[in-house]
């Protein structure tokens, strides 16, 4: 089995194989609210590219979440915070989400086989399940408006690890044995080396350092959401 790293969804078109395992990253913070919200009893997701496509499900009585530059966009009943979806008026319930990257990661990688949801929150589970396959895996960080960011390639670092250490996975990528590197560097004490890292800095100006903290602290939600059809669901 290979693992590679696509640094930004853009680039994805250079690592599709037909039947690949892809697992999409945007630790800061679509990816992280999403895990969090299936761990609080959410029913389905559905990601979409556009601010206007979440519009319209939540004018046909969905829940809508939306986000730009780390905002959550005025009219919308949720953003991109996992704080949001720990109460009980998302449980059970159908949200149809946009946001600036992670959505479009997933946008980007639609001709995957299978596309699961990744983030420190669920990296043993999910790394679990992905030595089970015994398939190719593809690591897709959302990275920062199709630019690369530190944090996923960390996380994704991290999957690398857990994988070609305990999993008899291989790498034949650079890019993913950068993130390895990187994740080896870092994870010691991933908040303070994320300190000069540009999103972190922009979320830290909106006051959202609290965000920053429980989207690095792994394995709070073990849960798995992938892709069916337009839907995401918990595995």
């Amino acid at each position: 089995m290979n693992i590679e790293v696509c640094y930004t969804p853009q680039a994805y078109n250079l690592f599709h194989k037909d039947e690949s395992i892809v697992v999409v990253i945007d630790i800061f913070r679509a990816t992280s609210a999403i895990v969090t919200a299936f761990y609080n009893g959410v029913s389905k997701m559905i990601p979409v590219a556009t601010v206007e496509e979440a519009k319209e499900y939540q004018q046909n009585g969905y829940l809508a979440a939306a986000e730009r530059n780390g905002e959550m966009i005025e009219g919308f009943e949720l953003g991109n915070s996992p704080f949001g979806y720990m109460n009980n008026k998302v449980k059970g319930k159908t949200i149809a989400i946009s946001t600036t990257n992670g959505t479009q990661a997933i946008e980007a990688s639609r001709k995957a086989s299978k596309i699961l949801v990744g983030s420190f929150l669920n990296l043993d589970v999910l790394c679990e399940y992905l030595a089970e396959q015994k398939k190719d895996v593809i690591l897709v960080c959302a990275g920062w408006k199709n630019k690369f960011n530190l944090e996923d390639t960390i996380f994704a670092g991290a999957i690398v690890e857990k994988l070609t250490t305990e999993s008899g996975f291989e790498i034949t990528c650079d890019s993913a044995i950068a993130s390895k590197h990187l994740y080896n560097i870092a994870k010691q004490d991933m908040f303070e080396f994320l300190s000069n890292s540009s999103h972190r800095n922009r979320l830290a100006k909106l006051d959202l350092e609290r965000d920053i903290k429980y989207c690095l602290t792994p394995n709070q939600c073990p849960v798995i959401p992938v892709m069916e059809g337009k839907y995401l669901v918990k595995m």
